[in-house]
């Protein structure tokens, strides 16, 4: 089926596809409580995969999957979109540049704290650096003004989950353009390739249970599809039960 046939609910082969990438990737990093089209807690979003892996003797880590396949997706309110890239593109150098500087600076910004040793990246914004804040502000407000509103920073702000991905086709691939804190998975002959590392984001146990929960109905949501059970099916059910 070509790329741009949808799908009778309105999504694409492509989209579908790289739903499925991210589904298959993420069970093979031991997420092993999985789910597509989740409803996420504090915000209207849904993500199109979420991910919950088990840790022993802690509460686990949790992970959020945006899948974007075409670059009107992906900048879904471009406007003068070839200027904002331009700035873009020199802002997030700078930004590389002033990070690697203040890496050598702040050695000790490691701090090995993290559940996963992968994703123990250094968090420059503790230093109060004033000139690296107001880069950081400008980055998210170019990368907000290219696509999708501001809804990869909400997520963020909101601390749904500790991990966020942004699941593309190589052909979209652009660093610059990858939000702040996101990592990146590029689709390459068929499988996904991390060229982005997530920075980690602590969230509460709350949190954790409440995404759990609607990874949960999820999947509940699609077995009964699978299964043909309707709603009209479990009110019958439940009166049995109450009897």
């Amino acid at each position: 089926m070509a790329a741009g046939i949808r799908h009778a609910c309105g999504e694409t082969e492509r989209h579908s596809r790289l739903k499925r990438l991210a589904f298959l990737w993420s069970q093979a990093q031991g997420y092993s409580a999985c789910a597509m089209e989740v409803s996420l807690p504090k915000c209207r979003y849904r993500a199109d995969v979420a991910s919950y892996r088990r840790t022993p003797k802690k509460i686990g880590s949790t992970a959020i999957f945006e899948c974007k396949q075409t670059l009107c997706d992906l900048r879904r309110d471009n406007c003068q979109s070839d200027a904002i890239r331009q700035r873009l593109e020199t802002i997030w150098q700078r930004r590389q540049l002033l990070e690697r500087r203040l890496r050598a600076h702040y050695p000790n910004l490691r701090t090995g704290d993290s559940l996963f040793p992968e994703f123990d990246l250094p968090d420059l914004t503790v230093i109060g650096h004033r000139g690296y804040a107001r880069l950081l502000r400008e980055l998210r407000a170019l990368q907000n003004r290219l696509y999708d509103c501001t809804k990869f920073d909400k997520l963020l702000r909101y601390r749904c989950a500790n991990l966020y991905f942004l699941v593309l086709p190589e052909d979209l691939f652009r660093d610059s353009e990858i939000p702040v804190g996101w990592g990146a998975l590029v689709e390459n002959d068929g499988a996904l390739t991390l060229v982005r590392k997530p920075i980690w984001h602590e969230t509460t146990a709350e949190c954790h249970i409440r995404l759990l929960h609607r990874i949960a109905v999820a999947g509940t949501r699609v077995m009964n599809r699978k299964l043909e059970i309707t709603f009209d099916e479990i009110v019958t059910a439940e009166r049995y039960r109450s009897c």
